[in-house]
């Protein structure tokens, strides 16, 4: 897969994942497994990014005698989930179109 449409792909993830609570790393790691298969390594900086871009407040909180870094969406992180999944309705149309032509073709 193309790196820069995974990376926004990923990035889409981590909004919707957080647009239904606040979490921690490991946990979205968790929640997008289903979907998409990302490990912590390839998430923090995905993470990070997104903080510096206004997107997540993040804050710590102690579990079990450790503290835990907590991500949560901010109205910004929320403006920019809109316009990934405008982005990706798009590229849904194109995957249809695509998926349209090929149909008919021999060997389907």
């Amino acid at each position: 897969m193309d790196p820069q449409l995974k990376r926004g792909m990923l990035e889409a993830c981590v909004l919707t994942v957080l647009s239904h609570g606040d979490s921690y790393g490991y946990q979205m790691v968790k929640d997008m497994a289903a979907c998409v298969e990302v490990s912590e390594s390839t998430l923090y900086p995905i993470l990070r990014r997104l903080e510096a871009l206004g997107d997540l407040r993040v804050y710590s909180r102690e579990h079990n005698g450790r503290l835990r870094k907590y991500y949560g969406i901010t109205e910004a992180g929320r403006a920019h989930l809109d316009t990934l999944r405008g982005e990706w309705r798009q590229v849904l149309k194109v995957y249809a179109f695509i998926m349209e032509e090929t149909e008919g073709e021999p060997g389907e």
